[in-house]
């Protein structure tokens, strides 16, 4: 394996920002910044050995420094929405900004997105750790308790991205954390409408306008949010999805939640998890005016997210999964992304 960290930008108050890119023997090579705990490159051979960007992201730190759609970042306080950006912890409401609408979205406008984490590096026999740790102040974006999170991003030989999240709190509060990456598997030659889907869920949640869980859970089969199919059987992706989907309690961890293949290039990506749901988003708010690797403006459907979290405003459903972080309690959760070519 190969490993390089070098600069990757200066903040505006002059800190630097660097640039940790990892590369297998079999010419997998993922890049990853401390700012934003960012996923910023995945260059992926096909079946023919020919190597593209398979990710959306920015070559600079520049185009990290604007606001974009989350390209690779870790999302947190909370990823996804948490309605009308509030919510109550032992009878006390804790406002939040909106940023999306009336909603509060992936931890805020200036979320963790926006941080330049510490960071130290591990190298073992066949395989690279990049452990990034931030500590979010007490009533940072809204939030309470000041919580110390660590994510860990390791590289192995066999073309495994396993990220592990920690974090701890010294007063109760919500945790959601995730990794918001985009993909492409057929290096943005297609858009996901040529890629197959699998997701082990049954079930998916009901959304209203605001894109904010109704509170209903609606069985998957017959309609088109059903991708049960697995392997060769995988089903096209459909139509824009922008929901969770619950995965199924029963689900051995062996299992891959989520499939994603593009049949043109032979390229699947595996995707393993601890979190209870999984977000699907086929890139609908793309518009083209972000412009990244090579020069290429992200058009709408042109790449899809697995984000692997738990449930949308958990915080406002009782019902839901807890995201509630106390004091003593440690936040753990893995996701695993195995890169394939068929």
């Amino acid at each position: 394996m190969k490993f390089n960290n070098t600069l990757f930008g200066n903040l505006p108050d002059g800190r630097e920002a660097r640039l940790f890119t990892i590369e297998t023997t079999s010419g997998l090579t993922i890049s990853i910044s401390n700012y934003g705990a960012a996923i910023t490159s995945v260059i992926m051979p096909d079946r023919q050995g020919h190597l593209e960007e398979i990710t959306a992201g920015f070559p600079s730190l520049e185009g990290y420094l604007k606001d974009h759609p989350y390209f690779g970042v870790i999302t947190g306080r909370f990823a996804n929405r948490i309605a009308n950006a509030q919510f109550s912890i032992n009878e006390k409401k804790y406002r939040l900004p909106a940023n999306s609408g009336p909603s509060h979205l992936h931890g805020g406008p200036q979320g963790f997105h926006t941080k330049l984490w510490d960071y130290a590096i591990s190298e073992k026999p066949g395989s690279v750790s990049i452990h990034l740790t931030y500590t979010s102040p007490h009533l940072e974006m809204g939030y309470p308790g000041n919580l110390k999170a660590v994510v860990s991003y390791t590289v192995f030989e066999n073309n495994v991205l396993q990220i592990e999240f920690e974090a701890q709190t010294d007063a109760p509060t919500h945790v959601n954390l995730t990794n918001h990456a985009y993909f492409n598997l057929s290096g943005f030659r297609d858009n996901v409408f040529a890629h197959k889907l699998f997701v082990d869920a049954d079930h998916y949640l009901d959304l209203d306008e605001k894109q904010i869980p109704t509170g209903k859970i609606l069985p998957c089969a017959g309609t088109t949010f059903d991708y049960q199919a697995l392997n060769e059987n995988m089903s096209f992706v459909r139509e824009p999805v922008d929901h969770c989907f619950v995965l199924k309690t029963n689900r051995s961890q062996d299992q891959p939640a989520a499939m994603l293949f593009h049949p043109g290039s032979g390229r699947m990506l595996k995707v393993f998890c601890t979190q209870p749901g999984i977000q699907i988003y086929t890139g609908n708010f793309l518009d083209g005016s972000f412009i990244g690797h090579k020069g290429l403006a992200y058009g709408q459907h042109q790449a899809i997210c697995l984000e692997t979290q738990h449930f949308p405003d958990s915080p406002n459903h009782p019902g839901f999964p807890s995201t509630l972080l106390k004091p003593g309690e440690v936040y753990r959760q893995t996701s695993k992304f195995v890169f394939e070519t068929l």
